[in-house]
């Protein structure tokens, strides 16, 4: 079972579209194991972000990422980061598929609504940027068994 972090960016709240997105995910049968609104301050977006920081963009994801508040969580499932980042679409709105949250919702490249970890390797770096171990719960859903969970 693996565990993967997604943040719902200043866009998806600011727009109300948290909802429609977490109906995504928990319908493909991910499971919420973590969640939280926040407002990520400068020093965590850097944290974060910290393997762009060389880029010409990193200015722009830092600005924007603090700009508004974001629904932070751990998702939990089999296969979940490749499942997220599937789901999410490419980063680019416009290349991405239809079907996508990007795809369906996203309007530019930089405002694209969502951010799911990479590989497990940042899944676990990314988590215990946002959530302690004490915040992250564990539970069996009905359907465990049909999704695989």
């Amino acid at each position: 079972m693996e565990r993967t972090l997604v943040l719902l960016k200043p866009d998806a709240v600011q727009r109300r579209l948290v909802g429609r997105i977490i109906s995504r995910l928990e319908e493909k049968g991910l499971r919420i194991v973590a969640m939280k609104m926040l407002r990520v301050s400068r020093e965590l977006a850097e944290k974060h972000y910290a393997e762009h920081r060389e880029k010409p963009f990193y200015p722009e994801l830092v600005s924007f990422i603090t700009s508004a508040p974001v629904v932070a969580m751990v998702v939990e499932g089999p296969k979940a980061v490749e499942t997220v980042r599937r789901m999410m679409g490419k980063t680019n709105p416009l290349e991405a598929e239809p079907g996508s949250i990007r795809g369906d919702f996203g309007l530019s490249v930089t405002m694209n609504l969502i951010h799911g970890s990479d590989s497990q390797a940042s899944a676990a770096r990314e988590i215990a940027l946002f959530f302690r171990e004490d915040e992250i719960l564990s539970y069996s859903t009905a359907d465990s068994a049909w999704v695989g969970g």
